[in-house]
């Protein structure tokens, strides 16, 4: 019979050989790949931190680093700051910052994706400044949030900008603990905080809810800060990325097989005025950074060191 009158439903050789890898033959015949499973030692080999932590200017970044001890670490072309706390009881708290590359909500969700692929926080902490909007805090003051309010989402109507707010809240994990915290040292929390060159000061740390968005305020009487006392009384700063934070870590937790721990600390830098400037950046920084050192043993469980 010739070749040309065959009826192949499989494979035919005519003459030499033939080498099949990966291949079924057959009517019907299908082949499934499976993707190989990472050996024990590949997922041991992955560093995971209890903390993580997102800054965004450099006078932050260096409060960070230097109220929690933590030494730079290169992970390819990505730069964080790494280290550890020995807690109560001679467990560690095993810590990663990074510092997202510019301002605002997109590049937060970029940093926190870095954090996610290299070492896998269990919570991740937004540490740095804030803009207060309430007659209660004052300058070096600190907010620890654990509910954000988004307030960019709008609609632009021909006489008005109708703002419709999202609020996410955080896990109750991580409630629990700012709770816990706040019974040991009352609300707002006291204590007493040294700086670097040696200045001793008592802020005050209040729990309350921060708005977040993409504009710079600088006016008492803005359409923002009057949509957000309305919105809810308690929000007692602004800044431009809790909002990107909290979503990222929302959408996280569909494809993981935990709820992503989330958390704002934000010390208050100024009053959100045209008065506004960058004298108190440094010492708003330094306390946020210590606030979220007090805060550790209260974050970090037995389970997670």
């Amino acid at each position: 019979m010739k070749p040309e009158n065959m009826h192949n439903e499989g494979v035919a050789t005519f003459g030499g050989s033939t080498q099949i890898k990966q291949s079924a033959v057959g009517q019907g015949a299908a082949v499934e790949i499976k993707p190989a499973t990472p050996t024990a030692d590949h997922r041991e080999s992955t560093p995971r931190c209890d903390v993580g932590i997102i800054t965004i200017l450099a006078v932050e970044a260096q409060a960070v680093r230097l109220a929690l001890g933590l030494h730079p670490q290169r992970a390819k072309s990505l730069n964080f700051d790494i280290g550890q706390v020995e807690l109560e009881g001679g467990r560690p708290a095993r810590l990663v910052a990074t510092r997202a590359l510019s301002q605002g909500q997109r590049s937060t969700v970029i940093a926190f994706d870095h954090l996610r692929r290299h070492y896998d926080p269990s919570t991740v902490v937004l540490v740095g400044i804030a803009g207060g909007i309430r007659p209660k805090t004052g300058l070096g003051d600190v907010l620890l949030a654990t509910r954000v309010v988004y307030y960019d989402l709008r609609k632009q109507l021909p006489q008005q900008t109708q703002h419709r707010g999202e609020e996410r809240e955080a896990p109750a994990a991580v409630g629990h603990a700012v709770n816990a915290f706040f019974t040991h040292h009352g609300e707002p929390a006291c204590f007493t905080i040294t700086d670097p060159g040696g200045t001793q000061r008592t802020p005050r740390v209040f729990s309350g809810l921060i708005g977040s968005g993409d504009a710079v305020i600088a006016d008492h009487d803005s359409e923002i800060i009057s949509y957000l006392s309305r919105f809810n009384d308690k929000i007692l700063a602004v800044d431009m990325e809790a909002g990107g934070l909290s979503q990222a870590c929302h959408e996280q937790s569909a494809i993981s097989d935990r709820l992503q721990g989330w958390l704002v600390i934000r010390g208050i830098s100024d009053d959100a005025s045209p008065n506004k400037n960058d004298d108190h950046q440094p010492v708003a920084a330094w306390h946020a950074a210590m606030t979220l050192r007090q805060l550790l043993p209260y974050l970090v469980t037995h389970e997670d060191a």
